[in-house]
């Protein structure tokens, strides 16, 4: 028996930029029905190679072919008017239209208004993600808007759809949802590429998965059939460190909030609302949440780039609510926020004055005004070599940095100055798995050494993990924290949905 044709065959697909080789000689193919997996570390070339196959970026070599015949989109318009619909990582939606007119937007020859809204609603209904046509963007929820992403790739009726990150911004409860309606496509013919850092997922939805790394296909698997592990050494390359705890007794409250409430700096910001915790000496918090329901407001006022009244935060029993950054790390409070180049580093600044930067209160690297660039740059050198930061060296330009590497040293910088209290915000986002381990025993080391940690994540393995503590964030509010072991996904996800009333298992000492 003759086997079927692939919808999708890649063949030696080659792409450079100065300087990087961004895919060499890729080849795989995708089957009708398919539900595919693409796996690789940030700069493995997977963005590039979605974009190639969805008209985004031309090839420099190689070819591809949709149903037998040759697949060269010039454009996204022509690899939509093929079969091919793509549902990006981060949203293209306007928040002062309705949900119709968004789709509108998104399709070749709309059709009436009352005709699209018609169909909306059918093929929501249909594929289990309903969406009310009328609504207005800007009052959907993440999951709600990835839904209007996803219904407007469906009205195309695509025969591949990729979906890059697709559960960055999902409950567990709507990952499974969404997985449903996946599977449903799949069921009917659609051919799914599925990207996502998620192991976990990938194992439970994937048939077939493509490892890149390097830019070059290292390995192709049925994810179904090997560890989460073994998956991300293929992915690096190497044995992972599986990061251990050590025994440890919690201490005195390092840090406490009391009925903090805070107006958004922003109009586009969270309000937080009545928000009560305590963290102990020895303790690591974790803090998950879909992105947008209040991380950032929370970070900032912890780090004090935002003041609150002077009793709505206490440090080591000292209300600390109206001082600012300097002050408060001089007293042992130090924060990482997500954004790394620009808001945790000056991009153009060396690795020795971003070390400078924050570091010359607690590493006493001035003395009456004048900078000792000596120590800051002994500081930056401890930090590359106890953090393995792959860089020519500390006068190095922040932004030469990789993203992963960058991430590294900003993590380190903060914990080699001994904080009582790390505030810490997505510390192994965009980092490949080995370096991610190695923040995440970073952690957990400094949380045995008597401080206080608290990690922000929308990375739920990596909460697990690591904490002993976790509560979500939803709209500005902070469920009570509960500890970690034991809590289903189930629990975290209707923490995550705003199940503020769920009994509390942790007691404030």
């Amino acid at each position: 028996m003759m086997k079927p044709k692939p919808l999708l065959a890649i063949e030696d697909l080659t792409k450079a930029y100065p300087g990087v080789v961004a895919n060499n000689r890729v080849s795989f193919e995708i089957e009708p029905g398919e539900v595919h997996a693409l796996l690789g570390e940030n700069g493995a070339g997977k963005s590039t190679l979605v974009k190639m196959i969805y008209g985004l970026v031309r090839p420099d070599a190689g070819r591809m072919t949709l149903k037998g015949e040759p697949f060269e989109p010039h454009e996204p318009r022509a690899a939509r008017a093929a079969g091919v619909a793509m549902v990006f990582q981060h949203f293209s939606l306007f928040e002062a239209l309705n949900v119709a007119e968004n789709i509108a937007l998104g399709m070749e020859n709309a059709p009436p208004q009352r005709q699209l809204a018609a169909r909306i609603t059918e093929v929501s209904e249909t594929y289990g993600l309903p969406l009310d046509p009328d609504r207005l963007v800007g009052d959907l929820s993440a999951g709600e808007r990835q839904r209007v992403e996803i219904i407007r790739c469906l009205l195309q009726d695509p025969q591949l759809l990729i979906m890059d990150e697709p559960t960055s911004v999902l409950t567990p409860q709507e990952v499974e949802i969404l997985f449903q309606t996946l599977r449903k496509l799949s069921a009917e013919g659609t051919s799914i590429l599925y990207i996502s850092h998620k192991l976990e997922e990938i194992r439970a939805l994937c048939e077939t998965a493509t490892i890149l790394r390097g830019g070059k296909v290292v390995a192709t698997c049925d994810p179904r059939d090997v560890s989460a592990r073994s998956l991300a050494e293929m992915m690096v390359g190497q044995t992972l460190m599986q990061p251990s705890r050590a025994r440890r007794e919690m201490g005195p409250v390092r840090l406490r909030i009391k009925d903090l409430t805070l107006a958004p700096a922003n109009p586009f910001g969270t309000r937080l609302k009545n928000i009560s915790l305590s963290v102990q000496a020895g303790e690591i918090l974790g803090i998950g949440g879909v992105a947008g329901n209040g991380q950032d407001e929370l970070l900032s006022v912890l780090s004090g780039e935002v003041h609150t009244k002077k009793g709505a935060v206490e440090l080591n029993g000292k209300p600390i609510g109206d001082l600012g950054p300097n002050e408060r790390r001089a007293l042992g409070l130090l924060a990482a926020p997500e954004e790394r180049l620009g808001h945790a580093a000056a991009p153009d600044m060396s690795l020795t004055e971003n070390a400078l930067l924050t570091g010359w209160v607690r590493k006493r690297l001035s003395r009456r005004g004048f900078l000792n660039w000596g120590k800051a740059r002994a500081f930056a050198e401890e930090v590359i070599a106890d953090f393995d930061v792959r860089t020519p060296g500390p006068a190095n330009a922040a932004r030469a940095l990789s993203g992963g590497n960058l991430q590294k040293f900003v993590i380190g910088r903060e914990i080699l100055q001994a904080p009582d209290v790390l505030v810490v915000n997505q510390p192994t986002w965009g980092v490949d798995a080995s370096a991610a381990a190695a923040i995440r025993q970073a952690l957990l080391d400094l949380a045995a050494s008597g401080a206080a940690v608290i990690c922000i994540s929308q990375d739920l393995d990596e909460l697990m993990e690591i904490s002993d503590n976790f509560a979500a964030l939803n709209g500005g509010n902070l469920t009570p924290p509960r500890p970690a072991k034991g809590l289903s996904v189930d629990e975290i996800g209707l923490m995550m949905g705003g199940a503020h009333d769920m009994e509390a298992a942790h007691v404030e000492p």
